[in-house]
Formats: structure tokens, C-alpha cells, sequence
């Protein structure tokens, strides 16, 4: 069974990958059945890290693979929000399959601060124990006890402990929150080592076989990808600070473990992994319905690294809808009963360069006097402190801290002080105090007419979240400019750019339709949970069910 398994990896992963044959026609779909006519064995939950509703429907006219028969056979729903205020990686995902907004998860960011911490930095990372001995913020070990809900797979086990329960992903992050505290197994490309797990789990034989699958893949050269003809159009390159983007193909040396990591080709191992872990654990073929996570993090990198606008992620789209397509064909040809979502994260901005050579003259990069060092050296200075640690932040945009070390004067002069800059800043768009978004009202209604401040309400957990929260307005991207760039463009801020995501379902012989009015990822868990008969309570999440039955019937009766 593994060697299969491995042959296969390797074949799945082999270069050149734009020499390979295309898939074959999917055959034409049977009659269309109820998707809630029994329940499916398999869960397929994936989510594309930063795969923002804007990129999905800019190449929608092309998908020949994945996406289209998502979008062409299953229930479409392009404008679904992660509808929180701080939209990055973490609290994203801790939404897709807990049905709870991130004041109910408690993963407020990536990273917040614990001022009682036993670190200098006071940094905590969202999926880390910071109690273990020796652990720091840059040294931290993975582990879901900052998740303060079940996951989708958590009560499946509850409810059946036969249930397996696999979280596979290009980041703990990801694959952690989507997996959850009893997941039977969470995996995630941990370095050149191959994917790794917590702490003291040693890999499995079939992780071993993926590991010396992708050792095998990252020691051959990839001379770079074919721009299909839909790129051609972004092939222009862009200057940002030292760095020229936006006309990439993904070239790398043999061993570049950074250049594979930031290409299609991450996606596609982490696929392979996903369908040989399907394969040898049987998952989908037992009694019960198992569920797999699939946190395919290669966009985001991609979007960071190059921006959402040139040939990187033109040819990043591409790829992934191809090796989604083998994805499933692999599932279809093992004869599983299956249930796919497929949503993101959060969305993403493009860099203000690009976007000012594209009919967008107002795009701009945050002003260096909001980053945290300048921020805390003016506010100090404006209340009097000068030189003093008065505040706590980890970028020009999110919670702001104040120190614990002022006296209730100092504090009160620091609010008013920050309040009064910050508000006054022509790139801010508002500053809220930790009692404001308190005394907010959980949000209820279409996600795409909240407030900023209901937005805020969405995010705020009272113990983990800042004294105060900086929004700056649209288009101003939160990277500043440098001579030196790192990342050329990010998301993190409350605008459709990066709330919007898609979220599609498919199953086999399911009535396609599409719904553009605005839902949330929260709705996913109630979704799938009703399509296994799995009971929860409303007043434990904040997602309501969705019919995903077209027409009369309805797969939440009963829910």
C-alpha cells in the first residue's frame, strides 16, 4: 500500500508539471440528486490561504479543472465574508469549521500580546503553548491551546469516536485551526525537513514516504512555469522599493527550499499528501463520515511575496485549479462518497505600484510614523514620557496595547494623546477603545452591511484583545515603503478586499446553483453538519445552516 502510495506521490509531483498531459474530460454528471439525500462518508474542507473573492472571479472564465466543477456543478456562493475586522491567517481559519467568529474562538490575529507573559517580547503566537519551558515568539511550540471552540471534526468525534479526523496544511496554522484539539492527525510543512507535526509525534510510515517523495521533488531544479494565455496581460514587471515583480514563472535551483515553498509546486504536495493520507487510512470507506482539512497556503506566499496582480499569481491560479482537478479524479476513481467546501482565509490587496500603473493614482503605503517604534516614540512624547515603553503594537494597523508599568494619569494621558494623533492622521480611518467595541452588540444581519465597529465586535475576545484598534482607510496598504522590501503586499485590514472569499460546495450529482447575496465561513460547520445529521446547538456558534439544496427541498430541515 505505501509503495503505491509514494509511486504515486511522486508521479503527482513530477517536473515539469506544465509538460504533463492534461486530465481528461470529466464524464457527464448522473442525474442530479438531493446533496442531503444520505449522509456523505467524506468531508473535504480546503481552504487557499488568501484566495480573495476578487481573484476568484477574475479567472473564473478560465478554470478547466478543480474550480470549475466546483463552480459549475456545486452550490456557489462568490460573496462569502470572513466577516471580522482583522482578517489574517489565523482568525480565518479558526472561522471555517467552528461556525464561530473570532470573539468566540479567541483568535483575535496571528500574533497579540499577553503583557503578563514570562517574554521579553510579551508576543504570543495564536497557535502555540507559550507555558512550554524555552519556548519564545520566534522559538514557540505548535499546539491548538489558544482555540477556545470545537472544530467540525472535534464534534463528529465526539459524537462517533470512530471517526478519523486529518488536518494536512502548508502551515501549522492553518492545518491547527481547522483540525482542532482532537484531530487524530495535523500535519504541516514544517522547512526542508518535509511536514512535520507537535511536538514528540513522530512521523508516520506514510508521512516518511511524503517526506522522502518531496525530499526527492525539492532536489530537482523546476526551470519554471509556461504562462498560460490568460497571464500574458500581467507580464509587465513593477518596481516596489529593491524588489521588480510581476513577471515570475516560479524558476528554481535545485534544493531552493524558499522557491518552492513560494510556487504551485507547495500546492501540489500537499495535495499528493492529502490523497495518499485518504487512500492508506481507508478515509471515506468505513461506516462513519471522516473528515479531512486541506490548508493549501502557496497563494498567500505568492500574494505576499509578488502581489495578486502579475504573472505570479496569474499562473499560481492556474496551477491550482489543474492540480485540484487531479485532486479530485484521484477521489473519484477510489469510488468515495464525498462532500467538498472550498473557501479562504481572508482575501488580499495588491501592491500600491501596480495598482498606481493601473488606473489607481490614490493607492499608497502606510506612513512609517504609524509603524510601532515610531508610533510609541511620538505618543510618549506628546504625553510626557518621552523615551518610555508607552504602548505595545506589531504593526501600523490592529490592537494597540498600553504598557502596564504607567500609573492610571500616565494611561489616561497616553489614550487621549494616541487618540487625538491617530484620529487626526489623513491614513487612518478610525481608532476604537477596547470600551467601545465592548459595548457593541454581536453583529447579526447581512455581513455586507456591517459597521466598521460591528466588524470590530467580530474580533474582539476582552482578554486577549488591545486597548485600543487602528483601521486605516481603503487603500492604504500596511507595508510601508523601504529601500529593503520583505513583503511587497499583505491583507489584515477590514475592506471587502480582504473579508470577501468564495465559498463553494460540491457533491456528486448535487443541482448546481449560485447565491450572490452575502454569507460567512462561520455558516460552513452548520452546513456540513446538517448533511451528516450531527446536532449543534445554536447558541454554541455563530453560523446559521445553508440550504444547498436548489429548489423546494432543504438540506438544513431539522437543524
Amino acid at each position: 500500500m505505501l509503495k503505491h502510495v509514494a509511486a504515486a506521490l511522486l508521479l503527482a509531483t513530477a517536473m515539469p508539471v506544465v509538460a504533463q498531459s492534461p486530465a481528461p474530460a470529466a464524464a457527464p454528471a448522473p442525474a442530479a440528486r438531493s446533496i442531503a439525500a444520505t449522509p456523505p462518508k467524506l468531508i473535504v474542507a480546503i481552504s487557499v490561504d488568501q484566495f480573495s473573492a476578487d481573484l476568484f472571479s477574475e479567472y473564473r472564465q478560465y478554470y478547466t479543472g478543480g474550480l470549475k466543477r466546483l463552480t459549475s456543478e456545486g452550490a456557489v456562493f462568490p460573496r462569502g465574508y470572513q466577516s471580522h475586522a482583522a482578517t489574517e491567517t489565523c482568525p480565518g481559519h479558526s472561522t471555517i469549521l467552528t461556525g464561530s467568529r473570532p470573539s468566540r474562538t479567541g483568535i483575535i490575529a496571528n500574533n497579540w500580546f499577553d503583557l503578563d507573559a514570562k517574554r521579553e517580547d510579551k508576543s504570543l503566537y495564536c497557535a502555540e503553548d507559550e507555558s512550554q519551558p524555552g519556548s519564545s515568539s520566534d522559538k514557540y511550540e505548535a499546539s491548538p491551546l489558544h482555540l477556545k471552540v470545537p472544530t467540525l471534526g472535534g464534534r463528529m468525534k465526539a459524537a462517533n469516536p470512530a471517526t478519523r479526523v486529518v488536518s494536512v496544511a502548508g502551515k501549522d496554522r492553518a492545518a491547527i485551526m481547522m483540525g482542532g484539539a482532537t484531530a487524530d492527525q495535523v500535519w504541516w510543512l514544517g522547512g526542508p525537513q518535509g511536514y512535520v507535526s507537535y511536538k514528540g509525534v513522530a512521523p508516520t510510515p506514510l508521512v516518511t514516504k511524503v517526506n522522502q517523495a518531496f525530499a526527492q521533488r525539492l532536489a530537482q531544479p523546476n526551470p519554471g512555469f509556461e504562462l498560460p494565455a490568460q497571464c500574458v496581460s500581467k507580464d509587465f514587471p513593477v518596481q516596489a522599493g529593491n524588489r521588480t515583480v510581476g513577471t515570475g514563472r516560479f524558476a528554481r535551483d535545485a534544493g531552493d527550499y524558499k522557491g518552492f515553498r513560494i510556487s504551485p509546486e507547495q500546492d501540489a504536495m500537499t495535495l499528493a499528501f492529502a490523497a495518499a493520507a485518504i487512500e492508506s487510512m481507508q478515509l471515506g470507506k468505513q461506516a462513519q463520515t471522516d473528515i479531512i482539512s486541506i490548508g493549501l497556503s502557496a497563494t498567500d506566499y505568492v500574494g505576499h511575496t509578488f502581489g495578486t496582480e502579475g504573472t505570479e499569481s496569474c499562473i499560481q491560479v492556474d496551477r491550482l485549479d489543474t492540480e485540484l482537478g487531479a485532486f479530485f479524479d484521484k477521489l473519484d476513481k477510489d469510488g468515495i462518497d464525498y462532500v467538498v467546501v472550498l473557501t479562504a482565509d481572508h482575501g488580499g490587496h495588491d501592491l500600491p505600484e501596480r495598482h498606481r500603473m493601473n488606473a489607481m493614482p490614490m493607492e499608497q503605503r502606510v506612513d512609517m510614523a504609524l509603524t510601532p517604534k515610531a508610533l510609541n516614540a511620538t505618543i510618549a512624547e506628546k504625553a510626557g514620557l518621552p523615551g518610555k515603553k508607552v504602548i505595545w503594537s506589531d504593526g501600523p494597523s490592529g490592537d494597540v496595547y498600553y504598557d502596564k508599568g504607567l500609573t492610571a494619569a500616565q494611561r489616561a494621558r497616553v489614550e487621549t494623546e494616541a487618540l487625538k494623533y491617530l484620529r487626526a492622521h489623513p491614513q487612518v480611518q478610525t481608532v476604537f477603545t477596547k470600551a467601545e467595541i465592548a459595548a457593541t452588540p454581536s453583529p447579526s444581519g447581512p455581513p455586507e452591511s456591517w459597521s466598521l465597529i460591528q466588524e470590530a465586535r467580530a474580533s474582539f475576545y476582552p482578554a486577549r484583545s488591545g486597548d485600543l484598534l487602528l483601521l486605516l482607510k481603503p487603500r492604504v496598504m500596511s507595508i510601508p515603503e523601504q529601500a529593503v522590501m520583505g513583503s511587497v503586499a499583505t491583507h489584515g485590514s477590514p475592506w471587502d478586499t480582504d473579508r470577501r472569499v468564495p465559498i463553494l460546495f460540491w457533491r456528486k450529482g448535487m443541482q448546481h446553483f449560485e447565491q450572490p447575496l452575502g454569507v460567512e465561513t462561520v455558516d460552513i460547520l452548520p452546513s456540513l453538519a446538517a448533511l451528516i445529521k450531527l446536532p449543534v446547538p445554536k447558541d454554541q456558534i455563530d453560523g446559521r445552516c445553508l440550504d444547498l439544496v436548489a429548489g423546494k427541498d432543504d438540506s438544513c430541515a431539522g437543524q
